[in-house]
């Protein structure tokens, strides 16, 4: 089999890499090791920055996100129960997040590429000669094993994938911190307790007031790392959250029995560089940023923005200028979107060993927050999205 780029991984990520280059005239073969229904069954994030709805829409995949996605204009940041309002449209010069589930957005990209060249269930895939102008992609898939020659191989199969694990050793400098707690997240159809996402820093633990839509919340709680979900019932976790939420919004919370419930660890990553000769890495196979900047999903979308331009640029124009700058331009964003990331993650949890000098730090950290402009503006300009 022939085609001139082969995309490993049917996530979001891959699926719109693929999209983006299929609308360029460029031949695609999108490979993915599960099946699409256990795909669509993975529970990610669901704030869309304005730099990843804009690149959505103009692949031609918004119309159903705009119909049914809630946009904000700010969220709600509490310490202890204080609560304060960032106003994101204000503070980023009229910039929104749009809050649309991760599993919506991939179903639109899987139904847009109906009848495109896909292989699911791929089995034992290898990614070979990627330092040479040759470079081919082997998989199994019903007991045979097939070959796929390419030009280019985009990596966009995860943290766990292969793409980044078929590099010899040294080829990639690694960053990495794992962060002494995870996320207890709960889902559940009732209303959202705010038209707003809420962020709570409480002596109990963080905790997140998020929601896929008008009538679907997801709820978080800052936990052990080994926390069992089997010992959390739907009706201990609506009151450990209800203790950790200012007074009048755990008294206006609806609650319901929970449709998922997971635990999910928190930690940075980044892999350096992101092109190894002819493959290219993308999403959470390059980084991976804790969820409370809302980050990992939008940070995927502009690697795949940057790469395709790059490999667009190589075989509609015969330039070599994108795909040779795809990995210093995606690593500033990727970087600044690490740090902010981090921040929020240090400003609102409790870490098990912090001291009461880092409690007072937090405080500080919260009320100059509170009584400066130009924070709230940072933090806006960073929750909105970066310019790409």
């Amino acid at each position: 089999m022939r085609t001139q780029v082969a995309v490993v991984g049917a996530g979001p990520a891959g699926l719109l890499l693929a999209v983006l280059l299929e609308q360029a005239g460029i031949d695609v073969l999108l490979l993915e090791r599960r099946s699409p229904e256990y795909v669509l069954s993975r529970i990610r994030a669901g704030v869309l920055e304005q730099g990843t709805v804009d690149l959505l829409d103009a692949a031609g995949v918004g119309r159903r996100m705009h119909a049914e996605g809630v946009p904000h204009e700010g969220i709600e940041i509490s310490f202890n129960g204080d609560p304060l309002r960032i106003d994101l449209f204000k503070r980023s010069g009229g910039k929104r997040v749009l809050v649309y589930g991760q599993t919506e957005l991939t179903r639109d990209l899987m139904d847009f590429r109906t009848g495109r060249p896909s292989v699911y269930e791929a089995e034992d895939v290898a990614v070979e000669g990627f330092d040479t102008a040759h470079p081919r992609v082997t998989y199994r898939r019903d007991g045979t094993t097939h070959v796929v020659e390419c030009d280019f191989v985009a990596g966009c199969d995860g943290f766990h994938g292969v793409s980044r694990a078929c590099l010899p050793a040294g080829a990639a400098r690694t960053f990495e911190r794992v962060y002494p707690f995870g996320w207890l997240g709960v889902m559940a159809d009732v209303p959202p307790v705010r038209d707003e996402l809420i962020y709570a820093h409480h002596e109990r633990g963080f905790a997140l007031c998020s929601m896929r839509s008008r009538t679907r919340v997801r709820c978080y709680i800052q936990c052990p790392l080994d926390t069992d979900v089997a010992a959390w019932s739907d009706a201990r976790f609506w009151d450990e959250l209800r203790l950790r939420l200012a007074p009048e919004v755990a008294a206006a919370m609806q609650t319901g029995p929970s449709i998922e419930k997971s635990v999910a660890p928190l930690r940075s990553f980044v892999a350096e560089p992101l092109r190894f000769g002819r493959l290219f890495l993308a999403g959470d196979a390059a980084h991976i940023v804790p969820p409370t900047g809302a980050k990992g999903l939008n940070l995927a979308a502009s690697d795949v923005r940057y790469l395709a331009e790059g490999l667009i640029g190589h075989f509609c124009e015969g330039s070599e200028a994108g795909l040779d700058h795809y990995s210093a331009r995606a690593l500033a964003r990727i970087w600044k979107a690490e740090r902010f990331s981090w921040w929020m993650t240090e400003l609102l949890h409790a870490f098990p060993e912090g001291g009461a000098f880092d409690r007072r730090l937090q405080r500080a950290e919260f009320d100059y927050l509170r009584g400066s402009e130009a924070a709230q503006t940072v933090l806006a300009e960073n929750y909105v999205g970066l310019p790409v």
